[in-house]
């Protein structure tokens, strides 16, 4: 018996690891290998590769593709149609170079936002709707633009605290748990 929700539409492989309470919507595909946490949405036509890992209540939203290579921790958000990629140098020829991107937890990415691969996004982190990020992004880091640059520092909440071009002394890391509870 499956304790979580895939729609008529979606295609799940066997050996797909899907957390209880997920959701898989319309025109999704989940591969065998990948790893769904449980109270994790994945929205319409979204694409999970084998070895993608997704943590425990993400937000994946409508046409997002997590490619093998991909981590996203606990509670994270990836606004409609963001781009992750795996691959520095692509070749539609030669060997495949999967270079990892580690997504850390309560991060959010924008709409339309593209992520270069091999970076890590630190938690708390908000990436602008559009923004192309091609670098580390730091904790409570607001960034956007192309390629992404830092605009200020956010709170658990998202509501920035800072414009400065540096992280505050005073801004707590974490929080998380306070918000959850």
């Amino acid at each position: 018996m499956t304790n979580y929700r895939v729609h008529p539409t979606a295609v799940v492989e066997d050996g797909a690891d899907i957390g209880e309470g997920a959701s898989v919507w319309h025109h999704a595909h989940v591969r065998a290998g990948a790893v769904i946490g449980s109270g994790s949405i994945i929205g319409k036509n979204c694409y999970v590769d084998a070895e993608a890992r997704i943590g425990a209540r993400c937000k994946i939203q409508n046409n997002v593709s997590v490619y093998s290579g991909v981590v996203l921790e606990d509670d994270v958000f990836v606004g409609p149609s963001a781009v992750f990629t795996n691959d520095r140098f692509p070749r539609a020829f030669g060997e495949w170079e999967e270079v990892p991107t580690v997504v850390r937890r309560g991060a959010s990415i924008g709409a339309n936002a593209t992520l270069r691969c091999g970076i890590e996004l630190g938690e708390l982190c908000l990436v602008a709707a559009g923004a192309v990020v091609t670098r580390d992004v730091l904790p409570n880091e607001l960034v956007g633009g192309n390629p992404a640059r830092t605009l200020g520092w956010v709170d658990v909440r998202g509501s920035v605290v800072s414009r400065e071009a540096t992280r505050p002394d005073d801004l707590p890391y974490g929080g998380i748990e306070e918000e959850q509870s």
